[in-house]
């Protein structure tokens, strides 16, 4: 297949792009700069000018393709509603070109506020807790463009590591290094779902190769408890490892806060059983021990 990628030069879509290659798949990478051109050629991917801000270039990108992996999102939280309806918008073009074929199109959502409290399954709608969350806009587009015919799958991810970049880890890595502390917060109960970036990858092709419409979790680990994550950063980085109250959260973490506070457990159980997915990669806690940005 001839398969339009967005987001091909962040950080899943660029293990993405020779997965899909080394399976014998032609990509078709977005990007807006020369430098993302040069990464995508090096690789083996087709070169496609565009930005999420420019629906005509995301609708002919997917006018070329066969299916459409929508990975792209700008995670700069201080824009978070901004950027969440941006996804939207992308959505909505891109389906806007598949509708009424039999073409693929894949979303990337979240695991993190699916179901707090409790662990999510791929069956469940986010739940009424999340729907002030601006990251929703997702799930609400890839709907509507369902309801108008466009076949469309959704991969939730957890929080995706490898040895340099760890999800929202990171930011309590940076955030450690500024506050001379690694802190989690309460009792230590709350978890976070996690899968390694080569695992990722790997789901997101056999979602493209052998998955019909519907929900998958990226998910390898259910629950990794916050608590374990902020032991290993203050190791590493030789620092006190501190409980913050759910009131003092706020004040440490700033946006990081609200997530850090939740206990947001995933599980993968039918996408294993209907993509045949298993995890291989290291488990969070054992990549963390050698993660190159824990380094002193």
């Amino acid at each position: 297949m001839r398969v339009f990628v967005t987001g091909a030069t962040g950080f899943i879509g660029s293990a993405l792009v020779p997965e899909l290659i080394n399976a014998g798949h032609k990509v078709l990478g977005l990007t807006r700069s020369e430098a993302g051109a040069r990464s995508l050629a090096a690789a083996g991917a087709d070169v496609h000018r565009g930005s999420l801000e420019d629906p005509e270039s995301l609708k002919s990108g997917a006018a070329k393709s066969d299916a459409v992996i929508h990975l792209a999102f700008n995670h700069d939280f201080s824009k978070f509603k901004e950027n969440s309806e941006t996804d939207r918008r992308t959505i909505e073009a891109l389906g806007s070109v598949l509708a009424g074929s039999d073409r693929l199109l894949i979303v990337t959502s979240g695991t993190l506020l699916v179901a707090p409290g409790r662990v999510a399954t791929e069956e469940d709608a986010p739940s009424a807790t999340s729907a002030s969350i601006p990251r929703l806009a997702t799930d609400e587009a890839a709907a509507a463009v369902a309801a108008r015919g466009v076949r469309v799958s959704m991969v939730r991810l957890p929080q995706v590591y490898d040895q340099n970049k760890q999800g929202l880890i990171t930011y309590m890595i940076t955030l450690a290094r500024e506050k001379g502390v690694s802190a989690y917060v309460g009792d230590a109960k709350n978890r976070w779902s996690a899968a390694h970036l080569s695992d990722t990858a790997r789901l997101y092709r056999l979602a493209l190769e052998k998955g019909s419409a519907g929900c998958y979790h990226a998910v390898a680990e259910e629950g990794v408890p916050l608590k374990d994550i902020a032991e290993v950063i203050g190791r590493r980085l030789k620092l006190p490892v501190v409980s913050k109250t759910p009131a003092q959260a706020a004040e440490h973490f700033g946006w990081l806060g609200m997530f850090a506070s939740l206990d947001c457990p995933a599980s993968s159980a039918l996408t294993r059983e209907r993509l045949g997915w298993r995890p291989v990669g290291p488990g969070l806690i054992a990549d963390l021990e050698r993660a190159h940005n824990l380094e002193i």
